[in-house]
């Protein structure tokens, strides 16, 4: 089980911290994105915290996709959970004390053999009622 977390709201140490991890890492003189990073907390810090939340949340998503893309890749059946009781999970995971809050859940493993679901075909929507085509 995978848990998704995101920081709770965007302080201009995460923001230097993450981009001090990121130019340390490719052994680039700290400082090298001061201006993006000063444009990132002029836009975040005067946000109120659920507005930074909402943001931060959304990012989880990019981390869902990759490991969506991978279980499948490998073959690990997977299927992204909301619904949860974000508040318990926090208290259980300690997240609030790290500045955290949880946003979803990723299961991995294995269907089970007697699964009587699985040999049934897949149904989702029809894509004409899912997504609207822009252009041609």
């Amino acid at each position: 089980m995978l848990v998704f977390v995101a920081w709770d709201r965007y302080t201009e140490d995460r923001i230097d911290a993450i981009y001090d991890y990121t130019t340390d890492e490719r052994e680039l003189p700290r400082g090298r994105f001061g201006s993006y990073t000063d444009r990132l907390k002029g836009m975040y810090l005067p946000q109120t915290s659920d507005e930074n939340f909402a943001h931060t949340a959304r990012q989880a998503y990019i981390g869902l996709g990759f490991a969506l893309a991978q279980a499948a890749e490998l073959k690990i059946d997977s299927t992204p959970m909301e619904g949860f009781d974000n508040a318990e999970l926090d208290d259980l995971l300690d997240l609030k004390e790290k500045g955290m809050k949880s946003v979803l859940l990723l299961p991995l493993g294995y269907r089970d053999s007697e699964d009587w679901l699985a040999p049934m075909k897949k149904v989702r929507n029809p894509m004409k009622d899912f997504a609207t085509k822009v252009y041609e």
